[in-house]
């Protein structure tokens, strides 16, 4: 039985972890636990086929990985995990512009063709709309995506790793090194302790660079920073069967069980180090913004504000494949602001490649050489 060794327990690298671990391997789960992962900050919304994108190989991964989310929550729930932060609530677009509602839905009726996962597509008055959401401001109209869904990246991540481990995974907490051995990549050191593997998968996120650099592997990922914040609502019942609010702004609202509804996010570039202080500028921002949106959120008690990291590639796509030059290493990154979306498709597909087994994508559209430094594969 061959050995795995993946390096990073967010989204990605829990359901690669699953995945492997599920098809039969031997696999170790190794995560060191920093403050900022993406996953650990992150509340999704499943709902691609809106975008305005124009790079379609972003989009069929996108796509992708909305659609292989029912198969696999159903077998994450026939194996006991009931607490996977995925519920499919539909999607409201919003907007104060009726020709653009109108655009909008001719959009979800083209893609619906290729997508048929998209669910019903129907356009709601602004009574209808306030109906769906109570704390929206008025004047909005608004096209409702059946199909759509929220998803808690904290509680997925740890229903895939609970999974893994029912299938033989095991899991640490430290600070792994890769071990090479001429051009090969023979496992990892934690501390004192070695641990040897057939491959060794690297999926951690905004710090695979500096993992990756002792082999003289220059890997260009940089990562952008996200606030999102928590509140308690009062005096509101069955807030997570309310849709996912997506306005024509960068933010989102997403309610949850419970009276909890998440406010997100800011978009910071150019952070200097691994920032995960909360601000009083990154609050003001969501606040501001999420006000503007749905002033009913005024009375809401705050709880926190949570921080990560989104890795980004220069092309904004994500990246998979096998390290050039070193056997035996294998790495995914810079899924963004879409990690929840097409993380656990994307762990499903490094899995295969790393056993051999061919992939359900053109792996070409995201090969892995467009974030290494050609320097560094000559070096290697």
């Amino acid at each position: 039985m061959k050995k795995y060794i993946i390096i990073g327990s967010g989204i990605l690298g829990a359901s690669t972890a699953y995945q492997l671990a599920k098809m039969g391997a031997d696999v170790l789960l190794i995560d060191r636990k920093d403050p900022g992962q993406a996953t650990d900050a992150a509340a999704g919304i499943i709902c691609p086929w809106l975008s305005q994108r124009r790079n379609q190989a972003w989009y069929r991964l996108a796509k992708a990985g909305a659609a292989f989310y029912p198969g696999l929550i159903k077998e994450l729930e026939a194996e006991g995990e009931t607490q996977t932060g995925y519920a499919k609530v539909g999607a409201l677009s919003v907007h104060q512009d009726p020709e653009k509602i109108w655009k909008m839905e001719e959009r979800a009726l083209q893609r619906k063709a290729d997508a048929p996962e998209i669910g019903s597509i129907t356009r709601l008055s602004e009574e209808e709309t306030h109906q769906s959401f109570p704390l929206l401001e008025r004047g909005y109209q608004s096209v409702r995506i059946s199909g759509a869904a929220r998803v808690d990246g904290r509680a997925l991540r740890d229903a895939l790793i609970r999974s893994a481990q029912r299938h033989g995974a095991v899991v640490i907490h430290g600070d792994a090194k890769l071990l090479a051995d001429g051009n090969r990549v023979s496992g990892v050191s934690v501390g004192p302790d070695e641990y040897a593997a057939d491959r060794t998968i690297v999926c951690a996120g905004a710090w695979a660079g500096q993992l990756l650099q002792p082999l003289g592997v220059r890997f260009n990922v940089r990562y952008q920073k996200a606030q999102i914040m928590h509140l308690q609502l009062e005096n509101h019942e069955d807030t997570g069967t309310w849709p996912v609010v997506m306005p024509p702004s960068d933010q989102y609202l997403l309610a949850f069980d419970e009276q909890k509804i998440v406010i997100g996010a800011t978009h910071e570039n150019d952070v200097e180090g691994y920032d995960t202080r909360t601000t009083a500028g990154g609050m003001q921002e969501i606040l501001n913004k999420g006000l503007t949106l749905a002033p009913g959120l005024a009375d809401g008690t705050f709880q926190e504000v949570r921080v990560g990291f989104r890795p980004f590639t220069s092309d904004f796509l994500p990246v998979l494949g096998a390290v050039p030059g070193w056997s035996g290493l294998f790495a995914a990154n810079g899924l963004g602001a879409s990690g929840l979306t097409m993380g656990p498709f994307i762990g499903y597909q490094l899995a295969k490649l790393a056993q051999g087994v061919e992939l359900d994508i053109d792996i070409h559209d995201y090969d892995i050489r467009k974030a290494i430094d050609e320097g560094s594969l000559t070096e290697s």
